[in-house]
């Protein structure tokens, strides 16, 4: 067994998975899951840049995951970083700052590369062999990928619940004019995405991240977030379509009291249902399933 650490870092939260991974068959045993909304894309989709505050809170978030790996003695370190950082013209302040804290550079990948890391941690586990098709809808990107085993097609878009609210400084609630300017762009999206994935050929939809596993809870009707309970649920169109609509005409202080609702998720989950939903009426899925496994299982699987 090695001891390992894996951090992503994307556009809203910044994770941390402490696994004993098993070399021969690259099975994982959690020792610690820890997540943190930094909100790193904070104005990036309007200023290409990282803002000061939005690294700072980033940093602090580090030296808390330093911390942790010390403690659990992991050997090896991987930390993986997203969609807002590729995007910014100040990335360099942030790979100085997590080499300083962390003593590894954060390895800035490519939308393609985290497709294939969210497939092989997301399909593990699943039964059978059939074609799915994981979506990993993120803060500023959404992955699509398709594949049974191994990735056979892949597509990153700039469509996540941080980039879609503030492009379209969507108010609260949000108005019929802003949803459809919103759904437009998810369109337009999910155009792109088919050019290089059949979107409507997988029998399987996986969905993972936060925006989906928070909608997951809601329609499970959960009295707080239980991961065991959301981890492989299958929820159905119409329950999805449901929530994602209640989301919509909610206000924050209404969405504030939802019982599963993480705080730096309040402002921006209407958003990520509705690239949801959205990606379910493309399809013709009946069902997604939701699984708790993604990016993160499959970067400490490729540390082993």
């Amino acid at each position: 067994m090695t001891r390992v650490a894996a951090i992503d870092c994307g556009t809203n939260s910044i994770r941390l998975l402490i696994a004993d991974v098993d070399q021969e068959s690259g099975e994982l045993a959690d020792l610690e899951r820890r997540m943190i909304i930094v909100r790193l894309g904070q104005g990036v989709d309007k200023t290409g840049r990282l803002a000061p505050e939005a690294l700072e809170r980033t940093f602090a978030a580090c030296r808390e995951y330093a911390a942790l790996i010390k403690e659990y003695g992991a050997e090896r370190l991987r930390f993986v970083a997203t969609s807002a950082s590729r995007d910014a013209e100040n990335r360099d302040d942030f790979v100085r700052g997590v080499l300083d804290i962390l003593g590894v550079e954060p390895e800035v990948i490519t939308g393609d590369q985290e497709a294939e890391f969210s497939f092989i941690g997301a399909t593990g586990g699943l039964p059978g062999h059939e074609e799915r098709l994981v979506v990993d809808i993120g803060g500023g990107s959404t992955e699509f990928v398709v594949g049974e085993e191994h990735v056979q097609a892949a597509r990153s878009v700039d469509i996540g619940c941080v980039r879609l609210t503030e492009r379209h400084t969507l108010s609260d609630p949000a108005t019929g004019e802003q949803i459809a300017a919103v759904r437009t762009d998810i369109e337009a999206a999910l155009d792109l995405a088919e050019e290089s994935v059949p979107l409507r050929e997988a029998r399987m939809l996986v969905g993972l991240a936060g925006s989906v596993t928070t909608v997951a809870g809601i329609a499970l009707g959960l009295d707080a977030y239980d991961s065991a309970a959301i981890h492989h649920s299958r929820i159905s169109y119409e329950q999805v379509r449901d929530v994602t609509e209640a989301l919509l005409k909610s206000t924050h202080e209404e969405r504030t009291r939802i019982s599963v609702m993480h705080p730096g998720r309040v402002d921006v989950i209407g958003a990520g249902a509705l690239v949801l939903l959205a990606i379910m009426e493309r399809t013709g899925a009946r069902e997604v399933v939701v699984s708790e496994h993604d990016i993160l299982d499959g970067i400490a699987s490729s540390i082993a």
